[in-house]
């Protein structure tokens, strides 16, 4: 039976997601199409590719062996659309960039638009959510992540180092007892992640600060933790380049405690042949380093070494 090479992206949508639906989602077909042509390809090749479950389809080790090479497949196909139909004179497509959501909404969400302005024909996805990005399932084509990733067809490089400090609104620390040192903090409202949701170690803020201490009111969202401590709830540690734009806020203990983090930007091998990816890449960077004062705030008094 004769090959068809069109029948590896159907595969590939279903390798990526693990689901029919989400498949046919992505590829804007319905689940049936993406079934039939799975199977089609399965009887050409004369093995299975996928272990079916209740829970979604799971690569056999024929499938794993198969997306390596329709990867490499998709590349050379991205370089011919890059090469030949001349993407890197007209850009188009869409790119999507993964992101903690208090870089993606906070920081990049409001300067995103100067490059949509530059390319009329990119479309711009921002996935601003706690939570990490697979990039060899091509959820993003760019991730943002607090730690430089140590597997995997990928390149990456740091973006920035960002400084972090406890916060409150005036009117709590207007309203509740003095906060002199370190040990203070105990008698008061903590806000911060869920400790049992947290997605990476590095958000683990509070043990650093105390390891008694534990958050009272706690969200997965960092951007709900800003809006609770602006209302006056509690104490908070957030990002300098977040809390420096919200003028209720006030530092806490600033020559005492600051934490420092890196982020660090991610795509897929494959993405160095893509034209738009890299556009969007070094906007990013462009971003960083224009802002660059915001992330480490040389406002406050330097701390001693703390997280």
């Amino acid at each position: 039976m004769a090959f068809d090479w069109d029948d590896l992206r159907y595969f590939l949508s279903v390798a990526r997601t693990g689901r029919l639906t989400a498949a046919a989602a992505r590829m804007a077909t319905d689940h049936a199409t993406i079934s039939r042509r799975v199977r089609a390809l399965e009887e050409k090749l004369g093995a299975a590719l996928f272990t079916r479950s209740p829970r979604g389809y799971t690569l056999t080790d024929v499938g794993e062996s198969l997306l390596r090479h329709a990867e490499d497949i998709e590349s050379t196909a991205g370089k011919i659309q890059n090469e030949i139909a001349g993407e890197r004179f007209s850009l188009s497509g869409a790119v999507r960039i993964g992101a903690p959501d208090g870089f993606g909404a906070f920081f990049l969400a409001p300067r995103i638009g100067q490059l949509s302005r530059r390319n009329p024909e990119l479309e711009l996805q921002i996935v601003a959510m706690p939570r990490l990005f697979n990039l060899s399932k091509r959820e993003t084509d760019i991730a943002i992540s607090l730690s430089r990733p140590e597997r995997g067809r990928l390149f990456s490089r740091k973006l920035t180092d960002y400084t972090l400090h406890v916060y409150a609104a005036g009117s709590y620390l207007a309203e509740h007892e003095p906060i002199r040192r370190r040990e203070d903090l105990a008698s008061h409202l903590l806000i911060g992640y869920i400790p049992e949701l947290i997605y990476a170690p590095e958000l683990d803020y509070i043990y650093t600060i105390g390891e008694a201490l534990s958050p009272r009111l706690s969200s997965t969202s960092l951007l709900g933790q800003a809006r609770a401590t602006e209302a006056g709830s509690g104490l908070c540690i957030l990002p300098d380049f977040m809390a420096r734009h919200m003028p209720l806020l006030q530092p806490v203990l600033p020559e005492t405690i600051e934490l420092r983090r890196t982020f660090w930007l991610t795509a897929h091998q494959d993405s160095r042949d893509s034209a738009r990816v890299q556009t969007v890449i070094q906007f990013l960077v462009e971003q960083v380093e224009i802002s660059s004062g915001e992330f480490v705030d040389s406002r406050l008094p330097p701390a001693g070494k703390t997280g």
